[in-house]
């Protein structure tokens, strides 16, 4: 199994929600963030004084997949997500060794 976590843009959510569900992915996690890469944030003017924001809204994806679907769960993020801009976000994907669904004791794949 996979774990997807994706950080993208807020505005991008219903996009790959829709891209995931059409892959059959029943199940995923949403956390709103705070960060910043290559943008390093942006000056804003607020009463006269300028100001710099630092961390920018992003929202972190989380999905478990089978190995055989974690590629075509990340090509639809990438499809669904990007502007073709700065700060589109980044996709990161690591091995998970185990699951279980607490309410039926369901473990691995199962589980999912």
């Amino acid at each position: 199994m996979k774990k997807i976590e994706a950080i993208i843009k807020p505005f991008k959510l219903d996009e790959v929600k829709s891209a995931v569900h059409e892959l059959g992915i029943q199940g995923l996690t949403v956390t709103e963030v705070k960060g910043f890469g290559r943008q390093k944030g942006h000056t804003e003017l607020y009463r006269g004084a300028e100001y710099v924001v630092d961390f920018l809204p992003k929202l972190k994806l989380e999905i478990v997949v089978a190995d055989e679907q974690a590629e075509k769960v990340v090509d639809a993020i990438v499809a669904a997500a990007s502007t073709n801009k700065i700060g589109d976000g980044k996709i990161f994907v690591v091995p998970v060794e185990n699951a279980v669904r607490i309410r039926t004791g369901e473990t691995a794949e199962a589980a999912l």
